[in-house]
């Protein structure tokens, strides 16, 4: 069973319904909660199949002296997966902004890195950290 998640780190985008389908249809998370707001989506949860999670919403909300600062496609995650080839064929199919094409590092990761819509930076590899 995956454990849940105890870290969540937080994205702001213009059209956060967009940014949905793309991580879930294209990437491959798992929607989990989404909260309807006066401009668009007010919280989205969403899951890691293989582990985690992230929220996110849409910009221009009501002012919560944190989340109102971020700015959309200013952000970047990493995502680990045994799932990259898969994952990266996917995102190849989709057409998306490939920014760092799939690689082997020297630290023992298979990796590479995706735009979404916004330019939030997503690198999905294997490397499960030190």
């Amino acid at each position: 069973m995956t454990p849940q998640p105890t870290v969540w780190p937080a994205f702001r985008y213009h059209d956060a319904r967009g940014a949905i389908r793309f991580l879930t249809e294209v990437l491959g998370f798992e929607e989990t909660l989404v909260v309807p707001g006066e401009n668009g989506v007010a919280h989205a949860e969403l899951r890691w199949p293989e582990g985690g999670a992230v929220m996110l919403g849409s910009s221009g909300g009501p002012a919560d002296g944190v989340h109102d600062e971020m700015k959309p496609g200013a952000s970047a995650a990493y995502v680990v997966s045994d799932r990259v080839d898969e994952i990266y064929a996917r995102v190849r199919e989709a057409g998306a902004e490939i920014s760092l094409e799939l690689h082997d590092t020297d630290f023992g990761s298979h990796t590479f890195t995706v735009r979404d819509p916004e330019g939030n930076a997503w690198t999905v590899g294997t490397y499960r950290g030190a």
